[in-house]
């Protein structure tokens, strides 16, 4: 799989991820929010870097800010160059091409709500302390209440105008998954896969191959 570009920009409301940094011997962090209460949106990043590991673990599929959200427990990846990765071979494959040397994901949950995954990587390779996971399972359990917060303030003013969308705004992708389902007469869970299998096979981003479904320059037929 060819490398990537790393996107140069974070979201905008960066403190959220700035304070993980702040307290934890890490490189960078991202925010992702999904779950029964918002669909999947990105958040923040302190870094592009940071923002691309959140992103390509989206158009892939897979990796551990999924496993992290299906369990509710952290995925902890201190030593990404020799972990044999067989959850997630393809993104395991892309981590090489990456400056990164840890992963550590931690859910965002508030009793049986799911909020969304804080995703830390380092660009050295080491486990955290006690201390150090103490410490981000504690900003982990802020971070939801924020979030949620967050949340449910956009749900009581419909009206409101909607955050400025950061680079990685997946409103885009929600779109063309509709517009998918609706071409092959499926289900949205079936057309995000087609639309992540097409960003595989032609080395593009998920986001790139929604564009072109909104813009209606590429439209998906039955098989």
């Amino acid at each position: 799989m060819r490398k990537r570009g790393v996107l140069s920009n974070a979201g905008s409301d960066g403190g959220v991820c700035a304070d993980f940094v702040a307290a934890l011997p890490i490189t960078g962090a991202a925010v992702s929010a999904f779950g029964s209460s918002v669909p999947e949106t990105f958040v923040c990043a302190t870094d592009g870097l940071a923002a691309h590991l959140d992103e390509l673990q989206f158009d892939l599929g897979e990796g551990p800010r999924w496993e992290a959200a299906r369990t509710r427990r952290p995925v902890l990846l201190p030593f990404v160059r020799s972990d044999p990765h067989t959850k997630w071979p393809v993104y395991g494959k892309a981590l090489q091409l990456l400056d990164v040397q840890a992963v550590f994901v931690f859910p965002l949950t508030i009793g049986a709500i799911d909020v969304g995954v804080v995703e830390l990587y380092s660009t050295a390779p080491a486990p955290l302390e006690p201390g150090d996971l103490q410490r981000a399972t504690a900003l982990a359990d802020q971070s939801a209440w924020t979030l949620l917060h967050k949340v449910l303030t956009w749900n009581e003013q419909p009206d409101a105008a909607p955050p400025a969308p950061s680079p990685l705004s997946r409103r885009e992708i929600h779109q063309a998954t509709g517009m998918v389902l609706v071409q092959l007469e499926t289900t949205a869970t079936d057309a995000l896969q087609r639309l992540r299998a097409h960003a595989f096979l032609h080395d593009q981003s998920v986001r790139d191959v929604a564009r072109e479904v909104v813009d209606r320059t590429l439209i998906f037929t039955p098989d």
